[in-house]
């Protein structure tokens, strides 16, 4: 997208399932994503938002899940989703300081399009992620203000940056520069075809542990370089995962849950002082907000079904991290702090990420 150089690119192909047109999580109709990147010296940082569909989420909600593989996080809004299995706000994915701003603006933002919230209705449960990104970003400032937020949501488009883009401006991924990053898996079934995607904000890992499709490239590059960072791996990745797929909460939980496997493959060991969060949801059935005089019927696969979208997951999410690496640039930031891209070593050392 945007005509950066992605994973596939250098000939890497993850596993067996086909990509969607896209290869990104806005292969599922309805979904867009926007970006606002605030990047200016010891300002590194950003939003990212990601709009599930294109009309009213708080009136008509879709079904959600969420899970924690790791929980040194500071998610906003899974409580009542777990509880309730719905999603009724578009998603934002921030800095850790910035959770509480990101709230206000979201919540503004539903209120502006539902004035019944809080006077002929109840609430509203806004879903905000976050990693910390103050290695490069001067997280105390808390340089995100609501109307960068509100930017996010006009910016949000079917065709959009990864990288050191948004919310993935600051952010560190096996000791180099990660960021956002997203692909996409097509299941084929007998009653039609559907589409997984999946959006990371990669902020984790030591460069060694780094595998690309089996390859050690993290060890070789460390080789190469002949040092290594001293960092501990005590960051954190959100996963977004995306769906039409006609499931049940239960279905979308047990789904979501595989994504773990993605995230290993590329040298995850999950450290106790990671936060690693997915959330996800299905476009395939709208909740409306007002109860109707019929009962609902919620369409769902059949379990034997799911071993595909459990393949469908992890490998769109193990695509999805190295995008992020690929696409990421170098980043000089707070007190002169700097994390290499992985593109620029590539060419730098003529490494090749194919086995």
């Amino acid at each position: 997208m945007h005509n950066q150089k992605r994973i596939r690119d250098y000939g890497v192909r993850i596993g067996r399932m086909k990509p969607g047109p896209r290869n990104a999580i806005t292969d599922v109709e309805g979904v867009t994503v926007g970006h606002v990147t605030l990047s200016d010296g010891k300002m590194q940082t950003g939003v990212t938002a990601i709009l599930p569909h294109q009309g009213n989420i708080f009136k008509e909600k879709l079904i959600s899940a969420s899970h924690v593989i790791n929980g040194f996080g500071k998610t906003m809004g899974t409580i009542q989703m777990a509880e309730l299995g719905t999603l009724e706000t578009p998603i934002i994915l921030t800095n850790t300081l910035n959770v509480g701003t990101a709230a206000d603006a979201l919540i503004d933002y539903t209120l502006g399009r539902n004035p019944e919230i809080g006077r002929t209705t109840g609430t509203v449960n806004p879903i905000v992620g976050e990693c910390n990104d103050m290695f490069l970003n001067d997280i105390r400032e808390k340089f995100v203000k609501p109307g960068h937020v509100l930017q996010a949501f006009e910016n949000a488009s079917t065709e959009f940056k990864e990288g050191a883009v948004g919310a993935g401006t600051g952010m560190l991924c096996y000791s180099l520069k990660g960021g956002i990053g997203s692909a996409s898996r097509i299941i084929e079934m007998k009653h039609g075809k559907y589409t997984m995607g999946v959006l990371v904000l990669t902020n984790f890992g030591i460069l060694e542990d780094l595998r690309i499709n089996g390859k050690a490239v993290g060890q070789e590059l460390a080789d190469a370089m002949e040092q290594s960072y001293k960092d501990k791996d005590e960051g954190s990745i959100m996963i977004i995962v995306a769906t039409d797929l006609p499931v049940s909460e239960r279905q979308l939980n047990r789904i979501i849950k595989r994504s773990v496997t993605g995230l290993s493959r590329t040298g995850s060991i999950i450290t106790t002082g990671s936060g690693e969060v997915v959330i996800g949801f299905s476009t395939a059935t709208r909740i409306p907000h007002e109860k109707p005089e019929h009962c609902l019927s919620l369409p769902m696969i059949h379990e034997e079904d799911i071993d595909k979208a459990f393949r469908a997951v992890g490998e769109a999410t193990e695509e999805a991290i190295l995008n992020s690496l690929v696409t990421a640039e170098a980043v000089v930031g707070r007190d002169g702090n700097v994390r290499p891209a992985l593109k620029d070593l590539i060419e730098e050392f003529t490494l090749s990420l194919i086995q």
